[in-house]
Formats: C-alpha cells, structure tokens, sequence
C-alpha cells in the first residue's frame, strides 16, 4: 500500500477514534489513533492520542504526543494548547504560560477561545486576577468569531469582576 492509499484507511481509524473517545471508550480510541498513525501520521491524529493518554492520567506520554505533532505541523495550534492544559492539570501553570501563547498565536486552530480560557486559568491561579479577565473576555470575543457562545469563559469573567470587586472594597 503506498502513500496515498493509506491515507484514507488512516482518516477513517482517527474518525472512528474520535467517536469511540467521545463515547467514554478511551482505550479503545488510543488503538485505533495509533492505527492511524501507523498508516498516515498527522499532527491531528497525533494531538488527538495525546488527549486519550491524558485522559488515562499519562501527562508525560500525552506531551510527548503533543510535541511529536507540533514537529509535523508546528502551524496547528490544538498541541500547544493541549500542553498546556496537561501543564495545568498537574500543577505547572507558569509552564504552561508560554505554551498556551503559541498556541494564541497559532496559525491553524479552529478554537482559538480555548488558549484565551486556559491562559486566564492559569492568570486566576497565579492570582493575576486583571489578566484572568482579559483572557476569559478574549475567549469569549473568539468564540464569537465563530458564532458560538462559550458559557465557561463567560462564567468565569463574572467570578474574576465579582473577586476584583471584592479586592477594591476590601482595600
């Protein structure tokens, strides 16, 4: 089977990947994303393993998965993110800073409101609260671009103006 003829086995394995995954069969999804990597290796199938391993708890193998999608294509910003958000999940927001800011800055991202959201995570951690709500408000702005509405960052604008509201009473 040459290049091209892989191509289309590989896509429907990350497809059907991808529904497994969003069906809670996690397992099941990292099979058949290697499968596609194996045939046709893509950033996408890639970054989308790397999610299945996190979810399993295996940051380390789940960055390596990342960074192995960002040498593919370095224009895709889903793994910049994605470390990220593995940074932040095991107690690494400072790390995550500079991955969550190439991931903003992105050439190819469909979602670009997630490294906004995930950048005022780590603000609010850091008790950055003026720059918390500048990401949540650009995380909202681009989820606009796309027509669509994303409630998590516009809760968490309300939590950050009530926490700012709060400190200047208070002082």
């Amino acid at each position: 089977m040459d290049y091209r003829d892989r191509r289309a086995p590989a896509e429907h394995a990350f497809a059907e990947a991808f529904r497994l995954q969003s069906e809670g069969k996690v397992q099941d999804a990292e099979r058949l994303y290697r499968r596609s990597i194996a045939l046709f290796p893509t950033a996408e199938a890639h970054t989308f393993l790397g999610w299945a391993l996190s979810l399993r708890g295996r940051f380390a193998d789940a960055i390596a998965q990342c960074n192995r999608a960002i040498e593919i294509d370095p224009d895709l910003g889903n793994p910049y993110n994605d470390i990220g958000a593995y940074l932040i999940q095991q107690g690494k927001p400072e790390e995550a800073i500079p991955w969550l800011e190439k991931a903003k800055a992105a050439k190819r991202y469909d979602c670009y409101h997630y490294p906004h959201y995930n950048l005022g995570r780590v603000y609010e951690l850091l008790g950055r609260f003026a720059d918390a709500l500048r990401e949540y408000r650009g995380a909202v702005e681009r989820a606009r671009e796309r027509d669509t509405e994303y409630p998590h960052a516009s809760l968490a604008i309300q939590r950050v103006e009530a926490m700012l509201k709060r400190q200047k009473t208070s002082s």
